[in-house]
């Protein structure tokens, strides 16, 4: 099992400048799942990203009952900005600690480190391993597993991941969570960021992050990237294998043209879902499609189940969007397919 990453809460979570609710994906999730955990929001001057959460800087934060603040925000590369730097220090002066889903290392950092160092307080590098992994074996492991997939990034792998498993363990369905992201691992509490892992051993990390499991258990793993994406198909790859799946649900954002800060166009979900059954098929011959999950946020009610009555019809897979309406038709079919 993965290891706790021993980070204080409540948190105080930083969206930066982001420039929109995307760029602040790692605060919406956990603001959308453990907001419970949160007691309020720092934003910079020009930010577009909110939280609906209370404006508040690190003094008041920590007046309210904060012990870590948390940035939220991210950007292509992972990288600390310079414009942030006043705010990070800031907090740590005003007695949080700090985590960070970041690339780059908070403790690279010399402002960042001389202000931890004075204080006393914590830098957590979430996005960073603290152990190594083998390379992956192939060899099949009992217990079994769903993958959610994507067309694209940023389209609901992980909220799909979590809605499942929320609604798998209300039916009694022994279930788990599996953090592949620095959000993620921040939600649950454990898991590793595989975007972090050497190519080599990212298949073996993902074996290690789902270990021999009861012949009835489901571990229900977040998925990363897209095959089809330029960027990060290869973490992608490696996650696939890894995982060795049993049933994956494809994620998919019908509004988008292009794939997210690249110029390809959106792939088609028939081919998606052809090529993740050839690729899987490597590890897991017995991989299936149980149904696409569909981010309808920017659509109304009506013209987003009309859009899902299409894709069933057309796909003849179940076809919902978790976060309106849950995920019980893909429960359905995973357990009359098990």
């Amino acid at each position: 099992m993965p290891d706790e990453t021993d980070i204080q809460r409540p948190y105080l979570l930083f969206l930066g400048d982001a420039h929109d609710d995307l760029a602040a994906k790692t605060a919406h999730g956990i603001a959308d799942w453990r907001r419970e955990h949160c007691v309020g929001q720092y934003r910079l001057p020009g930010c577009r990203a909110t939280l609906d959460l209370p404006e508040l800087g690190p003094g008041a934060a920590v007046a309210a009952g904060a012990r870590t603040m948390v940035i939220g925000a991210v950007n292509p590369g992972g990288q600390i900005p310079d414009s942030w730097i006043y705010a990070l220090t800031e907090a740590l002066d005003n007695g949080l600690d700090l985590a960070s889903g970041m690339h780059a290392r908070l403790e690279e950092i010399p402002q960042i480190a001389a202000a931890a160092a004075r204080n006393g307080r914590r830098l957590h590098n979430v996005r960073h391993p603290a152990r190594s992994f083998s390379t992956g074996s192939g060899l099949p492991r009992t217990g079994k597993r769903l993958l959610t997939m994507g067309t694209d990034c940023s389209v609901g792998k992980k909220y799909t991941a979590l809605a499942l498993e929320r609604d798998m363990r209300g039916r009694g369905i022994d279930a788990d969570f599996r953090a592949t992201g620095q959000t993620g691992i921040l939600i649950a509490g454990a898991g590793v960021a595989i975007d972090a892992v050497i190519a080599d051993f990212i298949s073996g990390a993902a074996e290690w992050l789902s270990p021999p499991a009861p012949d009835d258990h489901w571990d229900i793993i977040e998925g990363q990237g897209s095959l089809f994406h330029p960027s990060f198909a290869g973490v992608t790859l490696g996650l696939l294998h890894g995982a060795q799946p049993d049933a994956f649900v494809l994620c998919h954002e019908p509004t988008r043209k292009t794939l997210r800060n690249v110029a390809a166009p959106i792939p088609d979900i028939a081919d998606c879902i052809d090529l993740i059954l050839r690729l899987g098929q490597m590890t897991n011959p017995a991989i299936r499609c149980v149904g696409i999950a569909v981010n309808t946020v920017a659509l109304p009610d009506d013209a987003a189940h009309s859009l899902l009555r299409e894709m069933e019809n057309a796909y003849q897979l179940p076809c919902i969007d978790p976060v309106r309406d849950g995920t019980g038709p893909i429960i359905d079919r995973l357990l009359q397919e098990a």
